[in-house]
Formats: C-alpha cells, structure tokens, sequence
C-alpha cells in the first residue's frame, strides 16, 4: 500500500485533518479528521510502501499497547482509508 499523493496532513491545536490540496476548487468534503495515533502513522508511511503490519509494528512501538488492540485498530484504520481513496493498493 502506499499512502495517496494530493493529501496534506494539517495540525488544527490538538486535532489533525488530511486535506486534499491540488484539485481544481477546493472541496471541504474532502478533509478527513484523524486523531493523534492516525495522524503520527499517517506521518510515519506518507509517500512510502507498506502493509498492515507495519502500522501494528509503529502502534506498538509509539503507544506500548498489545498486539491485539493495534490490530484491531490498524483493521479499522485501514478501512476507512480505502473508503475514502486515501491509499493505493
């Protein structure tokens, strides 16, 4: 996987969005809120090859939690990525 060029990650205070920047207009539809956890993995493979299990790997890595909830989470993640186009398989 790879993440999709044209996203630009933005920190708003605490809180992060991935904005599509290079379209035509603008389109606000097209921000896409992560928490800080999405936004450090969002960071760490941005224009990069990865799988899966490399974001397990940095989720265990940053945060110190078992194997099983970063699973989880990375399934998740990785879902809502690809229904919104933000990754390339």
């Amino acid at each position: 996987m790879k993440t999709r060029k044209g996203y630009i990650l933005r920190s708003l205070g605490k809180e992060f969005v991935l904005v599509a920047e290079g379209l035509d207009a603008v389109d606000f539809s097209r921000m896409i809120s992560l928490n800080e956890s999405a936004a450090f993995l969002w960071k760490s493979v941005e224009d990069k090859d990865f799988e899966a299990e490399t974001l397990v790997e940095l989720l265990l890595d940053e945060y110190g939690i078992t194997r099983d909830v970063a699973e989880k989470d990375v399934a998740a993640l990785l879902q809502t990525w690809k229904e919104t186009d933000m990754i390339i398989n």
